[in-house]
């Protein structure tokens, strides 16, 4: 499990374009590092579309948005498209970054059982420390808790 004040673990994955992206690509700066469970979805939309209205207040912020799910490259691409999202969507298919993180879990719908991503953010600051994780996130109004949170780094 990841704990707040230690160091994030690293990530290296192929964005909606193909090309890999990793942490280190943005050290000195915050980044909000999100894991949803499906491209396309109600909530999934709902999510990004929330952090894609506040584009411009993640960048004053000095925050740079990363999305991961298990989806395909070209599904993130047609996604990103879609909804035109100003951040990258990182493609997990092996699920590796997920179990790193602690996100991929079983859920439970209807009395079913499955494996899936628990919905989660971390908030990982200029140093690569995380800061702050918000787990089983309820979509509504998220983005303005992870503004505050960002607003509290100094």
């Amino acid at each position: 499990m990841i704990d707040e004040g230690k160091k994030a673990p690293a990530v290296s994955l192929k964005d909606q374009d193909g090309k890999k992206v990793s942490l280190n690509d943005f050290k000195g700066n915050n980044i909000v590092l999100y894991f949803y469970p499906k491209d396309n979805t109600s909530g999934c939309t709902k999510e990004a579309c929330n952090f894609r209205d506040d584009f411009p207040d993640f960048k004053k912020l000095k925050a740079v948005i990363l999305g991961i799910s298990p989806d395909s490259i070209e599904s993130h691409k047609k996604f990103a498209e879609k909804f035109k999202l100003p951040f990258n969507l990182l493609s997990d298919e092996k699920k590796q970054v997920l179990e790193k993180y602690g996100v991929w879990k079983e859920k439970s719908m209807y009395g079913r059982k499955y494996m899936g991503v628990e919905r989660s953010t971390f908030i990982i600051d200029k140093t690569g420390k995380v800061r702050k994780i918000f787990r089983k996130v309820k979509v509504a109004d998220h983005n303005k808790e992870v503004t505050e949170a960002l607003k509290e780094l100094k």
